[in-house]
């Protein structure tokens, strides 16, 4: 009796007769599933970056959670020693609601003054005049926080009545005022005789750019301040002393309004991008929400909370706002890449086992069956390689929570088994009698391709439209926009589509190059038939041929034609955007220093040292120094009929050098003569003056004369240009006049041309004192994009479309492996009718060079279409300046569409699509003939003639 028959496992039984294939499929699943994962972490890893960044680097005055409780003579002494408000600091550090904690290194608390006082008798200096003032401060930690320079540190108690206190003062309050060890200030104090304050100690901060210094600068550094006074603008010293914690009660015997404060530096190395929500929220509560109260059961009723994180995590949300759809084209251009590939690779299997899975169909396998055992066999090799590329993605990238990591190496996953299967069985439905060809020239589409197609371009018509509309004042949809606001970041006109998530919107591209794909398929056979009459009249085969085979190959070339054409769309859009960007950026940069180079003083107030001007122009390769004068914040009335008014920044010029350096950097140049003195008007004591304006300032007083009261005079002006920039200042809202026709003249800032080298510079610079800073123009450049979201944004647009390139090439090769069986059985076929090896391998090349053409031609085309589509929506200013608004155009700079800007950002895969395409295609299919040659025809010429 015969036994039983055993059957071979399926899954065991394929995977030991083509471990070539299954490993070939692993890495590509691997690989794909690891991109997947590692794109959601990376986005993550940026924003948490970016968010970290946007507190830590921000002024700590705008940081700061400061906390004050006023005080004055009624208050108990006991009240402001050091241990009750060391332990009142305790008790709001642990009463800050998550996920706000306090950075405890940079944080403070103690008692200040918060009118300056005016320092009485002499021996101090006075600039024009008048005695400098004082603000007096108790930070605690003071010890920890500076060096001793000279002398010790303050100590002692003082009581409310005291009538002498110890301070410290920082180097830079000694330098300017001329204190020493031993030096005596004595203050104005309430009910008696003055506030003898003797210095014991002259101290070096450590970090005074940190939170501890910077919150209220004056404590390390002494100001140079305007008073305002009739006639000229009057100097005088603001500085700082800095008393024991102990001493406290004696400044609730002053005049200066003492006030208790708890300075609250914000820690940043646990917060995530996750946090944000939160962290706003807390923000606000603490600001005025059921926190605030918290916080005034603890420290009294009268107790205010003072920050402007919010609005640091308000330019944050604009920033992800406006960076979030560049990214989201990039992850939806590759990521249509990428499962192509993935389809083909399915239906690069099915083809090669059709007449296997004919036979089983045959046989009586049902479709179910079939379709069940080839899911298995993929998913036994395709789920081990998800989970290796989920592990490597969650190992070497980013950190925190994995659900988007594994959702997206899910989804590979899901495609990678679900594409054999498919493109597989869906033949197998109905018996095919013959082998009917199944050419680009021979398909007629079918209704249901047609009604495909028509959907995808309505689609894509959408998505253009929404992001032309998506803000009419430039903002775009790609702008800069707050958030919530327009189809992503933008204004959007009353009945506009809203697009929340930005889907349609990052889709937009892509659509567009599945649009043009679609439409390069339908029209690709007709210059195959025009081009095929006039080759047959061509001496030799390889012509008529090369032909004849590229108009027979399969119609399923789409999709590799699909995946090259998203591929160079995806890179042209993001390139022009980030060319366009880097454009906002230098233009931005111009407009912060006004030349290659800014020096001023404090605030842009204090005048320059006379001897600066000539220091500068000696720096070996400077070729021009302007002096200005800039008065900020000069009132300016509208006229009659024009409601409102504005505030706008005096500028006064000289004329030659001014006009020169203003044309030469072609931001508002006008004629010398423009700005010639007319004289007083009616015989009135105001000169009058003409003006260069800007657009807003010449809508707001027309052709009238005005009056303008600023420090540097009182003039009346008249409009004699109108200019959108100017040197001299970014903003938007200025008048330029001769300065020599002011009353009281004082250059404030110095814009110097040239090449000189930055060191050279500051030395030339601190040279001659007064604490001149310098700001180059490649610092602003810089600055710029310092953030982390910004950066991480652009790098990662730019590592997706590198993989997009990769994939685009892998679809091309997976494209002529396709077709291999059948292009090896011809030549051994034609090599036994006498077809020469090099007529061979020209025939292959030929056959390739016009789908590799379509594809570079049609990329190309379909990357300029799409940026002309979609430019009025994108404002590549916005995007790039988002963190710095102000320097923006006001209108908007347009996407550019040059050909530099649409290569230089993606020149791998335009080289690829230009050339790459040619050389690759040329060397798999020479390769193909060449090993067909080598191999000889016996083998092929009988291996199934429907080949």
């Amino acid at each position: 009796m015969p036994g039983p028959v055993v059957v071979a496992p399926w899954v065991r039984t394929r995977l030991r007769a083509f471990p070539g294939a299954a490993l070939a499929l692993a890495l590509l699943v691997a690989v794909t599933a690891f991109l997947a994962a590692a794109f959601p972490r990376a986005v993550e890893a940026y924003g948490t970056d970016g968010l970290r960044h946007r507190i830590a680097s921000a002024d700590p005055r705008d940081s700061v959670v400061e906390l004050g409780v006023r005080t004055d003579r009624s208050t108990e002494a006991a009240h402001v020693a050091p241990e009750p408000l060391g332990a009142l600091h305790e008790a709001v550090v642990g009463a800050l609601p998550e996920p706000v904690r306090a950075d405890a290194d940079q944080s403070s608390y103690g008692v200040r003054t918060t009118r300056p006082l005016p320092a009485a008798g002499g021996g101090l200096p006075a600039p024009d005049g008048l005695p400098p003032e004082f603000t007096l401060a108790t930070p605690s930690d003071l010890a920890r926080h500076a060096t001793v320079r000279a002398g010790r540190l303050p100590a002692g108690r003082a009581a409310v009545t005291a009538t002498e206190v110890e301070a410290a003062v920082t180097t830079g309050t000694a330098a300017s005022l001329g204190l020493a060890p031993g030096s005596v200030v004595r203050l104005p104090r309430d009910g008696g005789g003055p506030l003898t304050v003797r210095i014991t100690g002259i101290l070096r901060p450590r970090s005074p750019e940190r939170a501890y210094w910077s919150v209220e600068p004056l404590l390390r550094t002494p100001e140079l301040t305007a008073r305002d006074t009739a006639g000229a603008p009057r100097y005088l010293w603001s500085a700082a002393l800095l008393l024991p914690p102990a001493s406290a009660p004696a400044l609730l015997g002053t005049g200066g309004e003492p006030q208790a404060f708890w300075r609250i530096a914000p820690g940043t190395g646990h917060l995530t991008a996750g946090d944000a929500p939160a962290l706003r929220a807390a923000v606000a509560s603490l600001s005025g929400g059921p926190d605030l109260t918290a916080m005034r059961r603890t420290l009294g009723t009268t107790a205010v909370v003072d920050t402007r994180l919010g609005e640091l995590l308000a330019s944050y949300d604009a920033m992800r706002s406006a960076v979030g759809p560049v990214v989201a084209v990039a992850a939806f251009g590759t990521g249509t890449v990428t499962v192509v590939v993935v389809a083909m690779a399915g239906g690069l299997a099915a083809a090669r086992r059709r007449d296997e899975l004919a036979l089983l169909r045959s046989r009586g396998g049902s479709l179910r069956g079939i379709g069940g055992r080839l899911l298995a066999e993929t998913a036994v090799v395709a789920a081990p390689a998800a989970v290796l590329g989920l592990t490597l993605a969650v190992w070497l990238v980013g950190s925190g929570p994995v659900g988007y990591a594994a959702a997206g190496a899910a989804a590979v996953a899901l495609v990678a088994c679900a594409a054999l299967p498919l493109r597989a069985v869906y033949p197998l439905r109905r018996p095919e009698v013959g082998g009917g060809r199944d050419d680009l020239v021979a398909a007629r589409p079918s209704r249901r391709r047609t009604v495909a197609e028509l959907t995808l371009l309505v689609l894509a018509v959408g998505a253009v439209v929404a992001l032309r509309q998506g803000a009419p004042d430039r903002g775009g949809a790609l702008g800069g926009g707050a958030p919530g606001g327009g189809v992503l970041g933008g204004d959007v006109p009353a009945g506009a589509a809203q697009d929340p998530g930005g889907v349609l919107t990052g889709a937009a591209p892509v659509l567009v190059a599945l649009v043009a794909a679609l439409v390069l398929v339908r029209l690709y056979p007709v210059p195959l038939r025009w081009l095929a009459r006039p080759a047959r009249r061509l001496r030799g085969v390889v012509g008529p041929l090369s032909l004849a085979r590229a108009a027979r190959s399969s119609a399923a070339g789409v999709l590799p034609l699909l995946a090259l054409l998203v591929a160079l769309t995806t890179a042209a859009f993001g390139g022009s955007v980030l060319a366009g960007m880097s454009a906002a950026r230098d233009e931005a940069a111009v407009l912060a220093t006004g030349a290659d180079a800014r020096v001023a003083g404090a605030g842009e107030a204090a005048p320059l040292p006379p001897a600066v001007v000539e220091a500068v122009r000696g720096v070996p390769g400077v070729r021009e120094a302007v002096p200005v004068q800039v008065e900020y914040g000069v009132p300016l009335a509208a006229r009659p009929g024009v409601p409102g008014s504005m505030s706008v920044t005096l500028i006064g010029v000289d004329p030659e050098a001014y006009a020169a350096l203003a044309r030469r950097g072609g931001r508002g140049g006008f004629r010398p003569a423009d700005l010639a003195r007319e004289g007083p008007p009616d015989g009135g004591r105001e000169p009058l003056l003409p003006a260069i304006v800007s657009p807003s300032v010449a809508e707001l007083t027309g052709s009238e004369q005005r009056l303008v009261q600023a420090r540097a005079g009182t003039f009346r002006m008249r409009v004699a240009g109108v200019r959108e920039r100017t040197p001299a200042v970014p903003g938007a809202d200025f008048i330029v006049v001769n300065a020599a026709h002011l009353a009281y003249r004082a250059d404030t800032v110095l814009l110097v041309n040239g090449s000189m080298d930055g060191g050279e510079l500051r030395a030339a610079v601190r040279s001659v004192g007064g604490g001149l800073s310098v700001l180059l123009r490649s610092q602003a450049r810089a600055a710029l994009v310092a953030s982390p979201v910004q950066t991480g944004a652009e790098r990662l647009y730019a590592l997706a479309v590198a993989a997009g390139a990769g994939y685009a090439a892998l679809a091309l090769l997976l494209s002529l492996l396709h077709g291999t069986p059948g292009r090896v059985a011809l030549l051994a076929r034609l090599r036994t009718m006498g077809l020469s090896r090099r007529q061979a391998r020209w025939l292959v090349g030929l056959e390739a060079l016009p789908q590799a053409l379509l594809a570079a031609v049609g990329g190309a085309s379909a990357g300029w279409a799409t940026v002309a589509l979609l430019a009025p929506g994108v404002d590549p200013a916005r995007l790039a300046l988002v963190a710095a608004p102000g320097l923006a155009p006001p209108a908007g700079a347009p996407l550019p569409a040059d050909p530099w800007a649409l290569a230089l950002p993606a020149a791998g895969v335009l080289v690829l699509a230009a050339a790459g395409v040619l050389v690759l295609a040329a060397v798999v299919a020479v390769g193909q003939a060449r090993w067909v040659v080598r191999r000889g025809s016996v083998g092929e010429l009988g291996a199934g003639g429907a080949r």
